[in-house]
């Protein structure tokens, strides 16, 4: 299927000094890589390799997303780390909400220099999620979660509608990546909303108390929902994640 003007997945070639790290991106769930767009763009002007994939199941429609097993987000997200990985001396791993899950997911199973999530999530708000096994057979989809965005003006493309057997996928996702925590040993930088509407603060909870070999930074986002890199914090994003990335590779280059 083709997908939604704007959903485009986004390259770019190293230069520089920083051509030898690779920063891999991704979008979150029923989203597309327009949520990533300025912050990819950032990284790739301070001459970084960067890959932002498109996730199957998204960027198309919501009734593809409910076909999509959560293995196929998790495989296009490490074909692209694998890709970028054969071309650079080290990778960062990132990600906004279900995006931040894969990028720990991949540190606990792949060598990263660092990881940097953006309102990751491992947990549901909605309690009827742990239902959504059951609940997909009487109920196709629910109203969309996108556009948790506090700035006016703003639209990340996201489905008009959340299919709740994708929702499903998600759960399964969570459990095995909070499963695999203990796993990561890299740095991680976490940027967190103080409001947010997508995901609760028990992801937050979830995430200190399971990543318990690894390094951990929390930087608050006061001006922010849930796509904070589409909001008024963005720039604190990029600037944050840009020096993180510069730290975490300087010992790791050829």
């Amino acid at each position: 299927m083709t997908s939604l003007p704007g959903a485009d997945a986004f390259h770019s070639e190293g230069h520089g000094p920083n051509a030898g790290v690779g920063v891999l991106l991704s979008h979150g769930f029923t989203g597309s890589p327009v949520s990533l767009a300025a912050w990819a763009r950032h990284l790739a002007d301070r001459g970084y390799a960067v890959s932002l994939p498109l996730l199957p199941g998204h960027g198309t429609s919501w009734q593809e997303l409910a076909q999509t097993p959560w293995l196929r987000w998790y495989e296009e997200y490490e074909s692209a780390y694998l890709n970028l990985r054969k071309r650079t001396d080290c990778v960062v791993s990132a990600g906004l909400s279900m995006g931040g899950t894969l990028a720990l997911r991949l540190a606990a199973t792949q060598p990263v220099a660092g990881v940097v999530v953006v309102n990751p999530g491992l947990t549901f708000a909605d309690p009827r999620a742990r239902y959504s096994g059951v609940l997909k057979y009487f109920l196709k989809s629910v109203p969309a979660i996108g556009n948790d965005i506090r700035l006016e003006g703003q639209d990340e493309g996201a489905y008009p509608r959340t299919p709740v057997g994708a929702v499903q996928q998600l759960g399964r996702l969570f459990r095995n990546t909070a499963a695999a925590l203990p796993n990561v040993t890299a740095p991680v930088l976490a940027f967190r909303s103080r409001v947010d509407a997508v995901v609760p603060e028990s992801s937050m909870v979830m995430l200190r108390r399971r990543l318990v070999n690894a390094e951990l930074e929390v930087v608050p986002l006061e001006d922010s929902y849930h796509v904070a890199t589409m909001d008024h914090d963005a720039p604190l994003i990029f600037d944050r994640s840009s020096e993180f990335i510069r730290r975490v590779s300087s010992g790791v280059r050829a």
